[in-house]
């Protein structure tokens, strides 16, 4: 599959910017067809024995699922999702929104833009006012 090295490097972006403190958010759109699930939204959940694991927040047609991932157990089940049924992936960091996107060809891509978001998650904060990261 074409796309598959495009998002491995989508993903590190995704781990460097934690890393750096610059993390807002991830999110899983532009599905393929009509599908029961429309969304999947990946925050930063702090873990009571240090670090970080990620939230994902499913959003289906009739309800919201919530659950709790290792870096590497993400990295998996995002890759997952592209083509089935995702085409779009979105990272937003304080320093450039990246978004991955998979064509009828199943060829990757990236595209850089300036950042939404000005201030990181406050979980990224937190992570960063407690040495964490």
């Amino acid at each position: 599959m074409l796309y598959q090295p495009v998002f491995v490097e989508f993903f590190e972006k995704v781990k460097s910017s934690i890393k750096e403190g610059t993390f807002a958010k991830l999110t899983l759109a532009k599905t393929i067809g009509d599908t029961d699930l429309k969304n999947i939204y990946i925050r930063l959940h702090i873990l009571e024995t240090g670090g970080y694991n990620f939230v994902f927040t499913s959003r289906y047609k009739t309800e919201e699922i919530e659950s709790f991932h290792t870096v590497d157990e993400a990295f998996m089940i995002l890759s997952s999702f592209i083509k089935r049924p995702f085409l779009t992936a979105l990272l937003f960091t304080t320093e450039f929104d990246l978004t991955f996107k998979v064509n009828k060809k199943n060829v990757g891509s990236l595209l850089e833009q300036p950042p939404t978001f000005k201030n990181a998650s406050p979980v990224m904060i937190e992570l960063i006012e407690k040495g964490m990261v």
